[in-house]
């Protein structure tokens, strides 16, 4: 694949959809990209665990974690289950945790912020489904690019 740069993106693809400015860059990977497999869960990440345990295959789980700035959904273990499983990366709609070792894991992770307190494990939320992430909705399927300026979601895989 080709360098992911999200501005070239949108000028050559316009009608890319551009999510929100809402998230930073904790990843070693700094620009990924793959067809968007979804998580959709509130301070519960069973799911995460559930998909990051699966093959990626070079795929990118977009987490609808209800925005929640009130614990980590995704940390330091299950970043590296997920680069050791072949996920391009990880864009959380909530929290992070164990960002210094998240910064030096080769997979592309973007989240709303950091936060010490890890989540709830009760085993609930939904995978495979459209979810909203900072008004975009995002379908399993679709193509996510991210990069330090943003992230975009096409509708296919777009010629780089």
């Amino acid at each position: 694949m080709n360098t992911i740069v999200t501005p070239d993106i949108c000028d050559a693809y316009p009608e890319v959809s551009v999510i929100a400015p809402l998230f930073t860059n904790f990843g070693g990977v700094r620009a990924f990209a793959g067809p968007v497999r979804t998580v959709t869960c509130f301070e519960d990440n069973s799911m995460v665990k559930q998909a990051v345990g699966e093959p990626g295959d070079g795929a990118v789980l977009v987490v609808d974690g209800g925005g929640s700035q009130r614990c980590a959904m995704l940390g330091d273990m299950l970043a590296q289950k997920a680069a050791d499983n072949g996920w391009a990366g990880i864009v959380m709609y909530g929290c992070v945790r164990d960002v210094d070792i998240l910064a030096r894991t080769q997979l592309g992770v973007q989240a709303l912020g950091s936060h010490p307190r890890r989540s709830n494990k009760r085993g609930e939320g939904t995978r495979d489904i459209t979810v909203d992430i900072a008004g975009v909705s995002v379908r399993p399927g679709q193509w996510l690019y991210a990069d330090n300026n943003g992230i975009v979601i096409a509708e296919q895989a777009l010629e780089l």
